[in-house]
């Protein structure tokens, strides 16, 4: 069985919508903030009041983002048969929440004075259980941790979910936020001398199992292959993903020369001399996510992917051709995927 991609939404630095992700990414200007952050984003302003006093910024997002999708008029309905709609997210929920849940066990007169009410946005499951909740999303609910690699994490799960008839229709993406706690781990933690901006955002993709009535002749781009690794510090990068990529490849009876398009998710590095070295001096096209609404972590590489679908959808020479998206966690997780996008409907 196939996956196709059929809808997609974004929730960016760039603003709110599918729209606006594409203009900023079209434009090529880093959204304008010193931080990326997702402007003039209020949960309850977008969302509505009820519900949402405790609602942390990592869950808005994701519930926002998923119903920009599974509000839409050509979203599949709960089918009278086989599995309903399900989610699939990348995030590693909010660490602001848990550092203040947590900070408030530690400082109030006894241990257990907290607000049970922000509880939930302690468990990493938080957001993509909301999410099924706001939007009746009543088939498999996971969520798929994994740093920046999530994203590829989150779409490999969908997929087999979808091969092994445990789903039909499946919103899958990542989630992040922008918080004083994570800049500060981020800020004294280990990982990329770099630092790049931090961004937050959702990106959601609806997956359909080819072939069926909601994927309609072709969707907007095929799932060709997955591949992942693991390395033990900075200096295996390299060379695990080189291998990561070959083994893509291979899965997909593919040649690098068959790549039209590369979306990376840093642009130097390990990562891209890891590109280099399977390309050669013959590169292809590039797309830069990351350089314009920074660092997403958990929502990295659904970002990438959203970048090879709006490029595709401005150069028709690259339907039917394979697009390359590869992400590098810091805490030793890589991975890279294969689209193939469909000719313009």
């Amino acid at each position: 069985m196939r996956t196709v991609i059929t809808a997609w939404s974004a929730i960016s630095p760039f603003g709110f919508g599918a729209d606006a992700f594409r203009a900023g990414l079209r434009a090529g200007i880093p959204a304008a903030t010193a931080a990326r952050l997702v402007p003039d984003f209020d949960a309850r302003t977008v969302l509505g009041k009820k519900g949402t006093r405790s609602m942390d910024r990592v869950t808005a997002l994701s519930v926002a983002a998923v119903g920009e999708l599974a509000g839409r008029p050509d979203a599949p309905g709960t089918p009278a048969e086989g599995p309903a709609p399900g989610l699939v997210l990348g995030t590693s929920g909010s660490v602001q929440s848990t550092m203040d849940f947590t900070r408030s066990s530690l400082d109030g007169d006894r241990p257990f004075y907290v607000d049970p009410a922000r509880f939930p946005n302690t468990v990493m499951n938080c957001a993509a259980g909301q999410c099924a909740i706001w939007h009746g999303l009543k088939g498999p609910n996971a969520t798929i941790a994994g740093g920046r690699a999530a994203g590829l994490l989150a779409l490999n799960y969908a997929r087999r979910l979808q091969v092994g008839g445990r789903a039909g229709t499946l919103f899958c993406g990542g989630a992040e936020e922008y918080s004083h706690a994570r800049a500060r781990l981020h800020r004294h933690g280990a990982g990329s001398p770099e630092r790049p901006v931090l961004g937050e955002g959702a990106a959601v993709l609806r997956l359909e199992p080819a072939g069926s009535a909601a994927a309609g002749r072709d969707g907007l781009a095929e799932v060709v292959a997955l591949e992942f690794g693991v390395y033990e510090d900075a200096d295996g990068i390299r060379a695990t993903l080189l291998g990561c990529l070959r083994r893509v490849l291979e899965r997909a009876g593919a040649r690098p020369a068959d790549i039209a398009l590369v979306a990376p998710g840093e642009a130097g590095g390990e990562e891209q001399a890891a590109l280099a070295d399977l390309f050669g001096r013959q590169p292809p096209a590039e797309v830069d996510c990351t350089g314009l609404i920074g660092d997403s972590a958990a929502a990295a590489a659904s970002f990438q992917l959203l970048a090879v679908l709006v490029r595709a959808e401005d150069d028709p020479a690259l339907a039917g051709r394979l697009a390359l998206v590869t992400a590098v966690d810091h805490d030793g997780t890589l991975g890279c995927a294969l689209l193939r996008p469909s000719p313009a409907r």
